[in-house]
């Protein structure tokens, strides 16, 4: 590709100053998110309504919500906060299984670590 002649020089200088500028910039506030991300949002909220206390049914939410602007129906609230459910459930049986496979046997902890003499020979 030729460069057009009265096109200015690109100094070292100034990519170096386009790269902090750059740097320095934060990511846009999205206006629109997923159903995913809109449902993550009010979980909390919909869940209260749906529960036993409350009595709501995922329609009589998604209802609601469409009086707000927000269009998705009841089966696919239920759904996401389903996957929610899940994503959170995984989460929280790593988190549990890490702590507890560190901390459930104190003398592995303290063990000296086991060395085999045949690769101590080769790297010496």
């Amino acid at each position: 590709m030729v460069e057009p002649k009265d096109s200015e020089k690109i100094t070292k200088g100034k990519i170096d100053e386009a790269i902090s500028v750059l740097k320095e910039q934060k990511p846009k506030e999205r206006e629109d998110v997923s159903d995913r991300e809109a449902v993550r949002k009010m979980r909390r909220y919909i869940e209260k309504l749906t529960s036993d206390k409350y009595g709501y049914t995922y329609d009589e939410v998604s209802e609601m919500l469409a009086g707000q602007g927000i269009n998705l129906s009841g089966s696919r609230i239920k759904y996401l906060i389903g996957e929610l459910r899940k994503s959170t459930r995984r989460r929280q049986k790593t988190f549990s299984s890490e702590n507890s496979s560190t901390s459930s046997n104190p003398a592995t902890e303290t063990e000296p670590p086991l060395v085999n003499k045949k690769s101590e020979n080769i790297l010496s």
